[in-house]
């Protein structure tokens, strides 16, 4: 079980590692998209830039799981067959069922499918008057075709997931403190599999009924507040005090833990994804940091969210908002509210409940949130004779089929790199390793950093050796 768990661990950090590019991206999105509504500037065009980026996170999230997970070095093909495996899904769903809404969950499916695909198909041997469409491109071709059948099945999976969670979040409405907890923590813990849409959609515009003055009903969270219903706003309060307090100590806790040299570069991030958290109330930058890379930090910012919440409805605090729990919303919405004032207070504790949990946490668990990645260049450790080192042959392809004999065969490489003067492997099954065998091919040496790690000491030819290395796995 503890094997299985670090190996879905090591997965998913592959695709947090993956989407940080796409992830610096977000928050000027974000700030463009709140700058621009309609109860600021009210400029559609900056608002309309600005929501192009988060209506298209299933894109950036396929985008992510094909630059993990495929195993050849030129990615385009398979990018590109993730794109249009994306667009081709939403289609799916459009023709038979346009209620579905998968978010970035369906985007990964599609990347991982599509990264399957080419691992594999880039391989297949056709009839050399399809040479065009095969190879590095047959990806390009077959994953749509897949993504068809994937997105039929599911269009009769999904919504009984979908109908399950809206009956379960009718409980929700009615179960005091207990459902403000549940609500807080699901709301957080669903956005990776997207169905939090579900569960906020009855939350927020089906809760509940009010009658205003005009004899008009109105339902849900958000519209009742806004209306001027006073027992509204309950199960809103703790956005304010995660979006504006939380996420932003969360953000100071990842980059006090991260490496000195890489504090510059962190600090960058987080600092501008606590600031569109605060400002805007979008918290995908901050949250897609971590979300893959440190589970168990999501995991506690679900929690976190859900005492917020508690401890709001507690208190009697009551506040509402239109775009998100953001400092503007807090600002325009104070007079509709009841006990607005105890939102700082309590964020405050909140800011500081964030920052040593996930301080804790990440020094606990060795946690590789940004700025604490394994370092992937060999610096102090490497001597003047590696880094002169040559090799006996300079048949470098015959010297990395040799290599990959040693290593157990194409089937039992999981990933594989190199640094100045090594060539780095990731293996399934660290008994079909032969080390012994490895360093009578000639190679300077051998360092296993841990059973499945194989770092093989080449020298300053380790370039020609990886080259040919990568095509034949």
């Amino acid at each position: 079980m503890k094997e299985f768990l670090n190996r879905a661990l090591k997965t998913l950090s592959k695709l947090g590692r993956a989407m940080l590019v796409p992830i610096t991206a977000m928050p000027i999105a974000g700030i463009m998209a709140r700058v621009g509504a309609a109860d600021l500037l009210g400029i559609p065009l900056i608002e309309n830039a600005g929501w192009v980026v988060f209506n298209n996170l299933d894109i950036l999230f396929g985008f992510g799981a094909v630059v993990a997970y495929v195993k050849s070095r030129d990615k385009i093909s398979p990018i590109v067959a993730s794109i249009v495996s994306v667009l081709v899904l939403r289609n799916v769903f459009e023709t038979l069922n346009p209620d579905i809404n998968m978010g970035i969950f369906g985007g990964i499916i599609v990347g991982c499918v599509t990264a399957w695909i080419h691992n594999h198909a880039s391989k297949w041997k056709t009839p050399k008057m399809f040479d065009f469409f095969t190879g590095e491109k047959f990806c390009i071709t077959l994953a749509p075709i897949v993504t068809v059948f994937f997105g039929w099945v599911l269009s009769y999976v999904w919504p009984v997931c979908q109908n399950g969670l809206d009956t379960f979040a009718m409980w929700i409405g009615g179960a005091g403190a207990l459902g403000v907890f549940v609500f807080g923590f699901l709301n957080r813990l669903l956005i990776p599999v997207g169905l939090h849409h579900v569960l906020n959609s009855y939350i927020y515009y089906g809760l509940g009924s009010y009658t205003m003055a005009s004899g008009e009903v109105v339902t849900g969270e958000m519209t009742r507040f806004i209306s001027g219903d006073p027992t509204a706003g309950v199960f809103l309060s703790m956005f304010f005090v995660m979006m504006m307090f939380g996420l932003p100590g969360a953000a100071l806790a990842i980059y006090r833990t991260a490496k000195k040299k890489n504090k510059s570069k962190v600090g960058g991030l987080m600092g501008s994804s606590a600031a569109t958290s605060f400002i805007t109330g979008i918290t995908e930058p901050l949250e897609f940091s971590f979300m893959f890379v440190a589970p168990q930090l999501y995991v506690a910012h679900a929690v976190l969210t859900g005492l917020a919440g508690v401890t709001c409805y507690l208190l009697g605090v009551r506040i509402g908002f239109v775009s998100g729990g953001n400092i503007i919303d807090l600002v325009m919405n104070w007079n509709l509210g009841s006990n607005v004032i105890l939102i700082i207070p309590i964020g405050i504790v909140f800011f500081a409940l964030y920052y040593f949990t996930f301080t804790f946490l990440i020094k606990r668990f060795n946690l590789k949130t940004p700025g604490r990645e394994d370092d992937v260049e060999v610096s102090e450790d490497v001597t003047d004779a590696e880094l002169n080192a040559t090799l006996n042959t300079k048949n470098y392809a015959y010297l990395a089929k040799k290599l990959l004999q040693c290593l157990g065969g194409a089937e039992n490489i999981e990933t594989e790199g190199r640094c100045m003067t090594r060539l780095r492997v990731e293996v399934h099954d660290a008994d079909k390793v032969d080390i012994e065998k490895i360093k009578q091919t000639g190679v300077m040496g051998v360092v296993c950093p841990s059973p499945t790690s194989i770092q093989i000491i080449i020298g300053r030819e380790v370039g020609q050796v990886e080259e040919e290395f990568s095509k034949l796995v």
